[in-house]
């Protein structure tokens, strides 16, 4: 029986802001080490002829980023599948479920969210291999970490009898909601209680049988919603409707917590969420001051803080235990006792109608990225960044008019029935309805300087005739 890992990169990491936003959220972000905590989830997974390549479920608008990320480590999934709105892990596990089902009757599926750190990695896979013999009877296997702290910020499990005397592995007596400090403490001692990790292995087919019975309204949509998948380049992506039409639900709520076959297995392999940024600082390297720092950053008599720069030197003097995030658009600055109120802020972005919790500066696009560079009354400025080989959409804009000026690489630009080659340091000119495309023909990276003027400068002035990529 073969393992599926399926991985879970859904989510927009809200309190990881101002770093982790919706359209670059933490999963993607190279948080922990130089590779992304997506890339270093697939680089974890056990190998062997008896495990698959990973099914990766992710939002239509990451699907690009989740691509290019699977080439740079040099790892071709198993499939990219793509949700229209988010529904909630249940969901898109079911549709999961039912994508191997029809590969593989017997698929044994691993489900692990994108963006957990776990630091030994042989004791992860022994924990696995243990599970694999559990599901193969029918147990919904789940990882209960071995707590080593009163957390208040995870849920936890309670073991019940042991599956088999000293395996350790149990049934599950029952799940526990976030609990305050005293409660945890209580958890702590008694010593029958896990963190619950949000990771799981079982058989496909038996976690649709326990979803059909419990939610069956949640299992016909998925089911429907893979039978009307389709091919878009290399992704599979879910019908619209039928996934939307599901309910939004956890596994642990619409199945874990009700099934009667549910076992835990006790993991000790140093896992951690990243749920926060004092859960980042925990689990990076920290000086003998207890400080945590990355970027260009200047610390003087600070101790047990998190300091990070991404565009500017930061220099902290005289603090204790704070955490300060810079990015090119925002600052944050909390003590590390309050990072989990940092998702209030983004509550408050999205009620301002503001888009510093959605996107950075820098927007990553299939072709390659562009960054704002200065913003006035009829005018902006971008620095634009186009891949060898990338090639943007065929298009045409109502309100604004483009200058391209190129600082390195070549351009293949289409103005109109015009087609020229543009090298350093030449420019040309898009006027306002004019149908335009830019190409990079070369083996290089395209850099040039985009100024925009006009009466409207929004992304959404864009009308696409032709594009590579699909996007309409």
């Amino acid at each position: 029986m073969k393992i599926y890992p399926v991985i879970l990169s859904g989510g927009a990491g809200t309190r990881l802001w101002p770093l982790s936003r919706a359209m670059m959220p933490k999963q993607l972000l190279p948080l922990v080490s130089k590779r992304s905590m997506l890339q270093e989830t697939v680089l974890r997974l056990p190998e062997g002829a008896t495990v698959a390549a990973p099914l990766i479920v992710c939002g239509n608008e990451h699907r690009f980023m989740v691509a290019e990320q699977m080439r740079e480590i040099g790892v071709t999934p198993l499939g990219i599948m793509l949700e229209c709105v988010g529904r909630n892990t249940a969901p898109a596990v079911a549709a999961a479920a039912h994508f191997l089902l029809s590969q593989d009757p017997d698929a044994i599926m691993l489900v692990l969210p994108a963006d957990h750190v776990i630091n030994d990695r042989a004791g992860f896979h022994a924990a696995i291999a243990h599970a694999a013999e559990l599901v193969k009877d029918g147990a919904l296997a789940t990882f209960g970490i071995v707590p080593t702290a009163p957390e208040t910020g995870y849920g936890y499990i309670r073991r019940g009898a042991p599956v088999v005397a000293d395996s350790g592995s149990y049934s599950v007596e029952r799940f526990v909601e976030k609990p305050d400090l005293a409660t945890a403490e209580s958890f702590l001692a008694d010593g029958a209680y896990y963190w619950n990790s949000g990771m799981f292995l079982f058989q496909a087919k038996t976690y649709l049988d326990e979803l059909r019975t419990l939610q069956p309204a949640m299992e016909a949509s998925a089911a429907e919603a893979v039978r009307l998948a389709y091919r878009d380049l290399d992704f599979c992506r879910l019908d619209e409707a039928s996934f939307a039409a599901s309910p939004s639900e956890s596994i642990d709520y619409a199945v874990m917590e009700h099934t009667r076959r549910a076992v835990v297995v006790a993991a000790d392999i140093g896992w951690n969420d990243v749920g926060s940024w004092s859960a980042l600082w925990e689990v990076q390297q920290r000086d003998a001051e207890g400080n945590a720092s990355r970027g260009d950053v200047y610390l003087d008599g600070v101790t047990n803080s998190l300091v990070r720069a991404e565009s500017r030197i930061v220099a902290v003097i005289g603090v204790q235990d704070l955490v300060v995030v810079e990015t090119a658009d925002a600052v944050l600055v909390t003590h590390r006792d309050h990072v989990q109120r940092v998702k209030k802020v983004v509550e408050h972005l999205n009620a301002d109608d503001r888009t510093e919790h959605l996107h950075h500066t820098k927007v990553y696009r299939p072709w390659g990225s562009y960054e704002g560079i200065d913003i006035g009354e009829r005018f902006q400025v971008k620095r634009i960044t186009v891949n060898p080989g990338g090639k943007l959409s065929l298009q045409m804009h109502h309100h604004r008019a483009e200058h391209w000026i190129v600082v390195s690489g070549t351009a293949r630009v289409t103005c109109g029935e015009n087609v020229t080659l543009l090298s350093e340091n030449q420019s040309t000119y898009i006027p306002i309805g004019m149908n335009h495309r830019l190409e990079n023909p070369g083996k290089l990276p395209l850099h040039l300087i985009e100024v925009q003027s006009g009466s409207y400068l929004g992304e959404d002035d864009i009308v696409r005739f032709e594009d590579v990529y699909q996007r309409t």
